[in-house]
């Protein structure tokens, strides 16, 4: 495997954005982009991506605004910008694609959402979905509508009192407050993550992850869980896109199963028809990264030839 790093501008006219590139040792069958999720960066996807580059595929990813080598020195982790951060966020994914598509064109195009990046790429696929081949979502979930409208009402008035870049402690526990209550005995906050303690201590111990959100950062997650409520959006999906739904049956973003399957449905109900559901029994948020990780990526890249016929 081959890294080749570059950046791109960001959508947002300020910023520019971290990317990678992991290259096949001989010809190339496809492109598989990764969306990387809240508070982490692509370089934890590396395992992954040595993996699907030895099946032939190029990988690539950006660090989004607000994350990993994408926040310039004397900057803040965790915000991303002002003008509209969760349109950009999909603009941005889209702009990685087309950069990375010219340079293989009539390669079959597939991409991978993980948690916050999860919905990003739903939100990309009501806006960009018919040029690609595949999707694949991944540690989703699908939240109450009341609720949402209520942490939104919440983020907002917090963010006129004390402003776009504050820290609320009253936010980071609305949002991952009781993501470990199911986990007996948890050793960190972080358990939830994956039954792996190497895999929750490296994170733990890592600069570039777990740091906390701005209101910025949270006011563009909620606008992206909250514009996938709306018919508008959903009528938009493309009904003939490969899509593979996949989660930790113990995934509390994804209500242990419950929010994946309603994720599920709600595409289902919009009109997708090639969808695929699958949970793995035990495992919790990070399945890339979890005990039975292997088997993970391996159903993946059997999933990923189906849909591309590669």
């Amino acid at each position: 495997m081959r890294k080749e790093e570059f950046t791109i501008d960001s959508r947002d006219g300020v910023h520019k954005l971290y990317s990678v590139k992991y290259l096949p040792e001989g010809e190339p069958v496809g492109v598989v982009q990764i969306v990387h999720g809240m508070s982490e960066y692509m370089d934890r996807y590396e395992e992954f991506a040595e993996f699907l580059t030895g099946k032939g595929y190029v990988v690539t990813g950006e660090d989004h605004l607000g994350h990993g080598h994408s926040v310039p020195e004397g900057e803040s982790y965790g915000y991303l910008c002002s003008m509209d951060p969760a349109t950009v966020l999909v603009r941005d994914v889209h702009r990685l694609k087309k950069t990375v598509q010219a340079q293989y064109p009539g390669l079959p195009f597939a991409i991978l959402g993980h948690s916050m990046g999860s919905y990003i790429l739903r939100n990309y696929l009501c806006r960009y979905g018919t040029g690609i081949q595949a999707a694949i979502i991944m540690g989703t979930g699908m939240e109450k509508k009341p609720a949402v409208t209520f942490v939104r009402a919440l983020t907002r008035c917090i963010g006129r009192i004390y402003g776009e870049k504050h820290l609320s402690r009253t936010l980071d526990k609305l949002v991952m407050g009781k993501y470990n209550d199911r986990i007996p005995n948890p050793r960190t906050e972080s358990d939830w993550l994956s039954k792996d303690e190497e895999v929750v201590n490296r994170y733990r111990i890592d600069p570039l992850c777990g740091f906390p959100f701005t209101v910025n950062g949270y006011e563009a997650l909620f606008e992206l869980v909250n514009r996938l409520f709306f018919q508008e959006n959903l009528s938009k999906l493309p009904a003939e896109l490969p899509t593979l739904v996949v989660s930790g049956q113990e995934d509390p973003v994804g209500a242990y199963g419950e929010g994946v399957k309603a994720a599920f449905q709600s595409m289902e109900a919009a009109g997708m028809k090639k969808l695929e559901l699958k949970l793995y029994p035990g495992d919790r948020h990070e399945i890339l990264n979890e005990s039975d990780r292997q088997q993970v990526m391996e159903d993946i890249a059997a999933w990923l030839q189906t849909a591309l016929e590669v």
